[in-house]
Parts: C-alpha cells; sequence; structure tokens
C-alpha cells in the first residue's frame, strides 16, 4: 500500500455509502489514529477502538448518521506521495466558506484549518471533509 491515509479514507467513505455501523481500519499507525481522533471531534464519527490480536493492531471506527444519512458528505486527499501540497500560514483554505474542514499536518502535529489559523501555522494539507 503506497498511500495508507488514502486508504483510511476510502474504508470509511465506502463503510458509510454501503451503510454500515462500522468498519476496520488496520494495520492502524499513530497517523491514522490521529486523523480519526480529530474527525471524532469535530462530529463526523460516532467512536474509535484502537485493539490488537496476535501482535496485530487495528482500529474500529463507529460511523455517525444523522437523520439516515451519513454525517459527511465527502472527503477527499489532498496532499498525496506523489504530489505534496503545502500551504502558508496566510493561505490555509476554508472547505464550504467554513461548513467543511481540513486537516493539515504542521510542526505541532495535525491539526484542523481552524486550529491552524488561530496558531499562526502552515504544512502539509492532508485532506478535506464536508
Amino acid at each position: 500500500m503506497t498511500d495508507p491515509i488514502a486508504d483510511l479514507l476510502t474504508r470509511i467513505r465506502n463503510a458509510q455509502r454501503a451503510g454500515k455501523e462500522k468498519t476496520v481500519i488496520e494495520p492502524a499507525s499513530n497517523i491514522k489514529v490521529d486523523i480519526l481522533k480529530i474527525f471524532k471531534k469535530e462530529g463526523y464519527l460516532e467512536k474509535i477502538g484502537v485493539k490488537s490480536v496476535d501482535n496485530k493492531s487495528f482500529v474500529e471506527v463507529g460511523l455517525k448518521y444523522v437523520n439516515n444519512k451519513p454525517a459527511f458528505s465527502g472527503v477527499v486527499r489532498v496532499s498525496r506521495p506523489g504530489q505534496r501540497v503545502y500551504v502558508k500560514k496566510d493561505k490555509v483554505p476554508y472547505v464550504l466558506q467554513g461548513f467543511g474542514l481540513a486537516i493539515i499536518s504542521t510542526s505541532k502535529g495535525l491539526m484542523t484549518d481552524k486550529d491552524a489559523r488561530k496558531q499562526g501555522l502552515g504544512g502539509e494539507l492532508i485532506c478535506k471533509i464536508w
């Protein structure tokens, strides 16, 4: 697998389109868990559980629905291994004029676009969700 973050986003997107209650992301990694924690904090996911079986770790993700519709309508990977996308502190994008969310990898860790603007940080634009 060349892009584990794209795989994470695709698994979540496909599970929600299929109407699943939960999905499993494997193998677990710190960046995947951090992205999922941001999604949960912002209200896009129901729950996250990191588990390990036979020295193989995975993440169980509880998907969230509002009125029988997915909590988010779109998620897209922006920066890829073949084409990295970086933004300066004054060029941090707004997703749907503030109704969406961008995740940025900064020198102080992963954070939302709102937090990056507050702290005056730029970095690698990981993904957008709305």
